[in-house]
């Protein structure tokens, strides 16, 4: 089971999505709310909402997934017990919800909504409510006795079990040609047939990479630990001048675009590179 949480301020239009009958949706979830429509319940929100004005985006949105096939076997009880445990670990108690189960895809998923507004007119803390939210789905999971998202990653990477291990294999072949740039490497993966493509964040910052191969599409991590973007970079690195950790680069060139690697990004390629200098060493039998 998969959670997702934001902060919102289109609170009308959210609980109306939420209600459309289009997609057959069923009132799963109704904390302190008497509202029997989308614009009642929207002024109920307001209504609690107007205790503190300085907050903007004053709703939360969720969206809580069961796997598809515990979403075909679940009632509407049970999606409703679901919602009201995922509102406990969220913390949310005091807090005006509304939940709606919608089965218009193959994907039985609930919509809750949140008032940010508590009903003692305090504002609920979303830092890191997205994270949050994948724990508290996951609890969530856990309690019922639901498929969790770390099996079902765990069965998808064993299905792509031979992908993942075709991929590794022709990075290691191209690492021992000894690229020497990332563009060097990229072209010469696409050349083995891997496609290399570098997730690079709305800051421009490098993420790291993921292979698309034979129809797997993954991230170097879920290949194996050593495709991480860090180690990725390290590893390259070292047929270049960056051979020396104070020359590690802020930028790079990649595909023809600058791209900033993350300080995170960059203290992992210090400890990689770190790590090989020392192997080398240790090889070579070089003392100190």
């Amino acid at each position: 089971m998969i959670g997702k949480g934001h902060a919102i301020a289109s609170t009308g239009a959210s609980i109306e999505y939420g209600w459309n009958q289009e997609k057959n949706a069923e009132v799963v979830l109704k904390e302190y709310l008497a509202g029997e429509n989308p614009k009642e319940i929207t002024e109920e929100f307001k209504i609690i909402q107007s205790q503190n004005e300085r907050c903007i985006n004053n709703t939360l949105s969720f969206v809580v997934s069961p796997t598809i096939e515990d979403g075909k076997e679940l009632t509407k009880r049970e999606l409703q017990e679901i919602a009201k445990r995922f509102i406990k670990e969220m913390n949310l108690q005091n807090n005006q919800t509304i939940g709606f189960v919608h089965r218009d895809k193959a994907h039985t998923h609930v919509h809750i909504y949140a008032n940010r507004i508590s009903l003692k007119g305090e504002v609920y803390k979303d830092s890191f409510i997205g994270k949050r939210s994948q724990i508290a789905a996951d609890n969530v999971a856990k309690e019922l006795g639901l498929k969790r998202v770390w099996e079902v990653q765990q069965e998808r990477l064993q299905e792509l079990k031979v992908q993942r291990l075709a991929i590794k294999y022709i990075n290691d072949r191209v690492l021992e040609s000894r690229p020497k740039s990332l563009d060097e490497y990229i072209g010469k993966m696409k050349d083995c047939q891997v496609k290399v493509i570098p997730s690079i964040n709305k800051s421009n910052q490098l993420q790291g990479f993921r292979f698309e191969y034979k129809g797997a599409n993954l991230k170097g991590s879920e290949v194996h630990r050593s495709m991480t973007g860090g180690r990725l970079i390290g590893e390259i690195s070292q047929n270049t001048s960056y051979s020396r950790l104070k020359e590690i680069p802020q930028s790079l060139k990649l595909l023809d675009k600058t791209v900033q690697i993350s300080s995170n990004m960059a203290t992992k390629i210090a400890k990689d590179l770190v790590k090989q200098v020392i192997k080398r060493a240790l090889d070579t039998g070089i003392g100190i």
